[in-house]
């Protein structure tokens, strides 16, 4: 009898373990009117969903959009689209599903999912010329995918710390890509503290946008983040941008690339790839930098785009 119980004891607790990462889920807010109250910018209701973006700069001169990466919304743009603004750019930036204050659906986050997002918001807004396209980090893998599918309408593709050209570091993480539903449950069980640390460790970091690390640890109080999250990594991380990368360097789309040397999320081997597979491509390297290149290092990013557009890539 015993002997029964301590096993139904530990069933239960076995039970409870696995649960408590779907409870935890279940308990956070809805992204709804209530947070977007207090939002800045606007929103515009696409086809697959709400979705929140801002300008900056002035009413008139040519466009840059700007596209963030996996897990920071579009508040890491704020420093880098202001810097853009005073070389007279009307900047766009917006949250990508399941980030900021944008609508989380579900569903498989491919290459097709964030491209119809992008061509929604710019037909919305009414954006009908070519324009300067800016990816950092998974937007770096959303920009070159936009470009290759439309070159006519990027005047210039800028990468800051692009994934998409090497295999993303971490046992763990090919794991949760690669096995469904246990992968599903170590997502939910281990990637909030992972994101809290991991965000918490560039704390003291100087950052061109203010409240840095708060804001993205506020990601995590909303229902949604981390399938996005999943979904993202199973999805439009998984591309390999070589394709795209050679289309544009036939079509003679200008692309510069920007890396930070001590980058741990995006190896600095991808410049070698990179070169492989489009030596028109322009590459930069800012020395002491990590993967945060739009808030870390802000200027120096602002001094190489502006510094190419002097030699002729804009």
């Amino acid at each position: 009898m015993e002997s029964k119980t301590l096993i139904w004891i530990l069933a239960l607790v076995v039970a409870l373990i696995a649960v408590m990462p779907l409870v935890d889920e279940w308990r956070r807010l809805r992204m709804d009117d209530a947070p977007r109250a207090t939002a800045p910018g606007e929103f515009a209701a696409l086809s697959q969903g709400v979705t929140h973006y801002q300008w900056i700069g002035p009413l008139r001169g040519p466009v840059a959009v700007c596209v963030h990466g996996l897990t920071t919304p579009s508040f890491v743009w704020h420093g880098l689209a202001e810097g853009l603004a005073l070389m007279g750019y009307r900047v766009l930036i917006y949250d990508l599903y399941g980030r900021g204050y944008s609508d989380r659906p579900r569903g498989a986050q491919n290459r097709a999912f964030f491209l119809r997002q992008l061509d929604d918001l710019l037909e919305d807004q009414q954006v009908t010329e070519d324009f300067l396209l800016v990816g950092y980090s998974m937007g770096g893998v959303i920009a070159t995918s936009y470009a290759g599918a439309n070159p006519g309408r990027v005047r210039q593709l800028v990468l800051l710390a692009s994934a998409g050209l090497v295999p993303l570091p971490g046992r763990m993480l090919r794991f949760v890509k690669t096995i469904p539903l246990l992968g599903d449950w170590l997502m939910y069980a281990s990637y909030p503290r992972t994101h809290r640390r991991c965000t918490e460790a560039e704390r003291d970091l100087p950052s061109s946008v203010t409240g840095i690390t708060d804001l993205q640890q506020r990601e995590l109080d909303y229902r949604g983040f981390v399938s996005a999250v999943l979904a993202s990594l199973r999805g439009v991380l998984d591309d390999d941008l070589s394709p795209d990368h050679q289309s544009l360097q036939r079509i003679g789309v200008p692309v510069l690339a920007i890396w930070g040397r001590d980058d741990t999320v995006v190896p600095i081997a991808a410049i070698g790839h990179l070169t492989k597979i489009s030596r028109s491509s322009k590459q930069e390297v800012i020395e002491g930098a990590g993967h945060g290149l739009p808030y870390t290092h802000t200027e120096e990013v602002l001094k190489i785009i502006s510094d190419n557009h002097r030699s002729g890539l804009n």
